[in-house]
């Protein structure tokens, strides 16, 4: 569609009408007729967080020396992550996303291989089938390999398969905490074991659980180790934006010292301005996004969060209990959190899959295995029941039909 400036502007209120006409056919969070995109507590944490991002709106997160309070802001909110992670001596920082986290582990780990032997030309990455995307996003722009290799029949990290695959350009070893598509924590401890005694980097993608998977370990549910509790563990990815229910551009990656963490920087002082540093991948850091988390962190405190992990951890189990009353349906795996990965062996999950969208709810399909994965939030808790009831007339619908369903993908651009 063609568009141009217009000649004349637009009063708050034209824009304000024409943007909810937009939005219209948007993803319907707020009532939980999503698995993805967005985590959403409420309406009070979403006031907080849009209150606290307008403040600083204007704000350059590049700039921390002439916004100070943002240094601060940015410094708390790292302290609160590390104090739930057994971060004791470990620092980090704030990025835009977990994309940007995990490439900052990965191009630390590139520059740390480096330098330790120079003669590798291209650095590897060993990871399991399950890793997310960005670890091969982060690895094409960074000039390395990954070599991802396919998982136990649980659907977790093959250690044992992983450490055969470690050769001499192998600069990184990747476990999810837990993984996007499954739901499921790897065998961190064991994979730290490895990255220990070959003498490599560990990050571990605690993207979607790092923020609250401590929290649902306090409300008495059993969570392995996967932070730096375990001596292996280099680096973790923490998205604020996911489980931290902040404002999104918010994640946060986390190394096991200063030392480790000056690898991700990146430093060039050849052009008219002089030394230009950067922490982050990004130039321009926005401050509200800052100011978003902070808010965020301090109006829920663990109270609020502990809260948050009981009810998402409820939620959950009745989805499990529920998905097991559905003829042919089974989880894959035993989903330590609150994500759940679900398939069938005797009819089409993908066409079920269709059919859910049919009836307005937005769920995402995965491939390998074909299933349906489903992140629960605290949004979901009132719509478990609502949801197993569609899921269950799709499932019947798809049964019943003797024409080929159209399958749905969602695409991830």
């Amino acid at each position: 569609m063609e568009s141009k400036f217009p000649k004349k502007g637009k009063t708050w209120e034209e824009l304000q009408n024409e943007m909810i006409e937009k939005s219209q056919d948007d993803m319907d969070y707020e009532h939980g007729r999503h698995s993805a995109y967005v985590w959403h507590a409420g309406e009070e944490v979403e006031a907080v967080a849009r209150r606290a991002y307008s403040m600083f709106i204007a704000t350059n997160g590049l700039g921390k020396i002439v916004f100070p309070s943002i240094l601060k802001m940015e410094e708390a909110v790292i302290s609160m992550v590390l104090s739930n992670l057994n971060g004791n001596g470990a620092v980090g920082h704030m990025t835009s996303g977990g994309t940007e986290s995990i490439f900052l582990a990965v191009k630390a780990a590139r520059d740390r291989g480096r330098e330790k032997r120079p003669d590798i030309a291209i650095p590897e990455i060993v990871a399991p089938f399950s890793a997310h995307p960005a670890l091969n996003k982060s690895a094409h722009y960074l000039g390395m390999k990954v070599i991802r290799i396919p998982t136990r029949p649980d659907f977790r990290a093959d250690v044992d398969a992983m450490a055969e695959a470690v050769n001499e350009n192998t600069v990184l070893l990747y476990g999810s905490a837990p993984s996007f598509p499954m739901g499921l924590i790897d065998p961190i401890a064991d994979l730290g074991h490895i990255a220990q005694k070959k003498d490599l980097w560990f990050h571990v993608d605690a993207c979607v659980g790092g923020i609250l998977a401590p929290f649902v370990r306090m409300a008495g549910y059993p969570v392995p180790d996967f932070d730096f509790s375990l001596p292996g563990v280099t680096s973790i990815s923490a998205d604020l934006h996911k489980s931290g229910f902040a404002a999104k551009g918010a994640s946060s990656v986390l190394f096991r010292n200063p030392k480790l963490q000056a690898y991700a920087a990146y430093h060039f002082d050849d052009w008219p301005s002089g030394q230009y540093s950067s922490l982050t991948f990004t130039g321009t850091n926005p401050g509200g996004a800052i100011a978003a988390a902070w808010a965020v962190m301090n109006f829920l405190g663990e109270e609020g969060y502990l809260e948050i992990a009981k009810i998402t951890m409820r939620a959950s189990k009745r989805f499990e209990e529920g998905l097991a009353k559905i003829d042919g349906i089974h989880v894959w795996g035993k989903p330590e959190l609150w994500a759940v990965a679900y398939g069938s062996e005797t009819f089409d999950i993908l066409a079920v899959a269709a059919k859910m969208w049919e009836h307005g709810w937005m769920v995402v399909p995965n491939s390998q295995p074909p299933g349906i994965h489903f992140m629960i939030t605290p949004v979901h808790e009132p719509v478990i029941e609502d949801y197993l009831a569609v899921l269950g007339k799709s499932v019947a619908e798809v049964k019943n039909s003797d024409k080929p369903v159209k399958q749905v993908a969602v695409r991830y651009t």
